[in-house]
């Protein structure tokens, strides 16, 4: 059922061995379906394994091309694609987005975050490209939020994962809720990154995804990577899990699946893709916009991408209200940077320097220009995305599957040589 490509250069061999005896146990008890691992360092593939089921009742096993929902590994992708748009002067960091998205002025702020939705104040100024960017918008996702704003996400915008709205449309829509804090004041996860992939096609003037497929996936060779699976190409395709903590089993999650892109392509989390294909994206992001003799961004907005725009106060505030994360790492334009590593815990591990970001069905990945290393790491395992979901981030997953990322990452940091 595993299979193991290896050539350890740059690791010990005998500590890249300990991962598949280590991961395979948990998909064996039913923790999660499987798992397709990749490290690459000094500009080969040191590691890849698929270990495990991506159809568990079909008993169809991980393959190197299995295709996966990475969720929200999607935004630094849609952050590339408007850097580029940004290196062409079509904007600035401090422009307000209303020049091309005017349903976003004279927005409107709740007094309370969580309190009624008709006690607002005017927000003190315009949402900019640095705000979106760096999700300090004031928007929300309503899985990331408490109180009746949380439900209203979910009346007004539908079902975060399946959604047949047009970009227009879903802007328009999104335009009409009341912001959680005044732009600029704090990090909120949100819907900040489809905004700006819709940006980016209004200002391109072609479709988001068509502006991706040009620049983007085309030219790095990304021919696995879309907003949905071809029709030929779903049997390729991992199921998406939850564990049914009652039944103590994990049940498949359903998505709509379409013959051909759907009308909603979301820069925040619509993306399906393999491990090669965004080794690929991860490859031109560790060597600072280039890939394969084709600059897609210069050094310097790769550099900016990769600093922290996050002040100290704002680091203070837990990510999603409940995790530590920003003691060890901050936030640039899309990713986020590792900058004390000794304070990151069981958080991750990683030189200075470290980016990348994870997806919500337990996706990941790293590129640690430290250590000239890059980490894939890919599961179909969903939690809940829904109102009050945050206040228990370990539902759906047993303890096997919140340990498999960190375990990972420990085995594959011991396993380093200088």
């Amino acid at each position: 059922m595993d299979k193991v490509e290896t050539n350890p250069k740059g690791f010990s061999a005998e500590g890249l061995a300990k991962i598949v005896p280590t991961l395979t146990p948990i998909a064996e008890a039913g923790d999660l379906s499987g798992f397709v691992t990749l490290l690459f360092r000094h500009g080969e593939i040191a590691q890849l394994n698929t270990i495990g089921y991506r159809d568990i009742d079909k008993k169809l096993p991980m393959e190197r091309d299995t295709l996966f929902r990475i969720a929200s590994m999607t935004k630094p992708v849609t952050s590339i694609a408007a850097l580029m748009l940004m290196e062409e002067g079509k904007f600035k960091l401090s422009d307000p987005i209303t020049k091309w998205a005017p349903e976003f002025a004279n927005m409107k702020v709740l007094k309370d975050a969580q309190g009624a939705l008709d006690q607002t104040v005017p927000a003190a100024r315009e949402i900019t490209f640095d705000d979106i960017f760096t999700h300090r918008s004031g928007l929300a996702y309503g899985f990331s939020s408490l109180g009746p704003i949380a439900h209203e996400y979910g009346r007004v915008l539908g079902d975060v994962l399946n959604n047949d709205m047009t970009s227009d449309a879903w802007m328009k829509a999104l335009s009409t809720l009341p912001l959680l804090y005044q732009p600029g004041e704090r990090f909120h996860y949100s819907h900040s990154t489809d905004v700006l992939g819709f940006l980016v096609g209004r200002i391109a003037g072609m479709p988001f995804r068509d502006f991706l497929m040009e620049r983007i996936f085309k030219p790095l060779g990304m021919f696995d990577t879309d907003f949905y699976v071809p029709v030929e190409k779903r049997g390729r395709a991992a199921v998406v899990y939850r564990m049914n903590n009652e039944k103590n089993v994990l049940e498949p999650v359903p998505f709509k699946q379409y013959d051909s892109a759907p009308s909603f392509c979301g820069g925040g989390g619509g993306l399906i893709s393999t491990a090669d294909d965004y080794l690929k994206f991860a490859r031109m992001m560790l060597n600072k916009g280039e890939y394969n003799g084709t600059r897609f961004v210069k050094p310097e907005t790769v550099e900016l991408m990769c600093t922290n725009r996050l002040t100290p106060a704002q680091r203070e505030i837990p990510f999603l209200g409940a995790i530590p994360m920003w003691a060890g790492m901050g936030f640039g334009l899309g990713v986020s940077v590792i900058d004390a590593p000794d304070k990151l815990g069981f958080l991750g591990k990683g030189g200075v320097g470290s980016f990348g970001w994870p997806g919500a069905f337990g996706t990941w990945w790293q590129a640690d220009p430290e250590n000239d290393l890059i980490m894939i790491y890919l599961i179909q395992n969903s939690m809940p995305l829904e109102p009050g979901a945050m206040a228990n981030l370990a539902a759906g997953q047993r303890m096997g599957g919140r340990m498999a990322l960190p375990m990972f990452q420990n085995m594959t940091y011991e396993a380093l040589t200088k």
